[in-house]
């Protein structure tokens, strides 16, 4: 019996960070797809970027977790010699440098693009009008955050370092979503040299493959 159940769609950026590591680190798993979207309105829950608690739920015995970035360093801690060994560092000053990167991720990077991810993506098959004033707010403050990641990768191949960790793994989600699916979003990325060689490298992982294969497979209410 599989001991690590995932609940949720593959298309959630939640679910999608789950799925990655979990791929990194060569785990089995069971995902168990269910519809994160109000029956009254059919939009994804996740989508309204509105509430990010709830947007996937890890169950592994009688541990449950439904924060993306927390789960991801629990299946890091707890499988540390399994998988991809490097992903959350290997002694004090590597995980501090690891930790300081998925905290301006989760609270830098994260809150401007997904933001951006709706406005620019998904707003109009939603049948709502994107804000401007909101899509230029985040791109100045998008823009600000890639102007020190491309600094930083100008001297790193990856932001914590030499080595693919969570720290580039948990950028994967929004990133895929602006730079696939809004040429405005992907010209935040490309215009920077070390940010678009980053962006190319990150997601052209084997796991990242994965997991956008599982959401060509199973889309999702928006996806035709």
């Amino acid at each position: 019996m599989v001991g690590l159940k995932v609940f949720g769609q593959p298309a959630s950026t939640e679910v999608s960070r789950v799925l990655t590591c979990l791929f990194e680190k060569n785990l089995e798993f069971q995902l168990i797809r269910i519809d994160t979207f109000k029956r009254e309105h059919k939009i994804p829950e996740f989508l309204q970027l509105q509430d990010p608690s709830g947007q996937v739920t890890f169950r592994e015995g009688d541990l449950t977790l439904i924060d993306s970035r927390k789960i991801i360093r629990h299946l890091c801690d707890k499988y540390a010699d399994q998988g991809n060994k490097k992903l959350y560092g290997n002694g004090s000053l590597e995980k501090a440098s690891i930790e300081q990167w998925l905290q301006a991720e989760a609270q830098n990077f994260g809150p401007p693009s997904a933001e951006l991810v709706f406005h620019l993506a998904f707003a109009k098959p939603l049948g709502k009008e994107p804000n401007m004033s909101i899509i230029e707010e985040n791109e100045k403050r998008l823009s600000d955050i890639l102007d020190v990641y491309d600094q930083r990768l100008g001297k790193n191949a990856f932001l914590a370092g030499d080595e693919f960790t969570l720290a580039d793994l948990s950028h994967l989600p929004n990133t895929h979503y602006l730079v696939t699916r809004c040429e405005r979003g992907k010209k935040l990325f490309s215009e920077r040299k070390n940010v678009d060689r980053w962006v190319k490298e990150i997601t052209n992982r084997e796991s990242w493959k994965k997991v956008t294969e599982m959401q060509n497979e199973h889309p999702g209410p928006l996806e035709k």
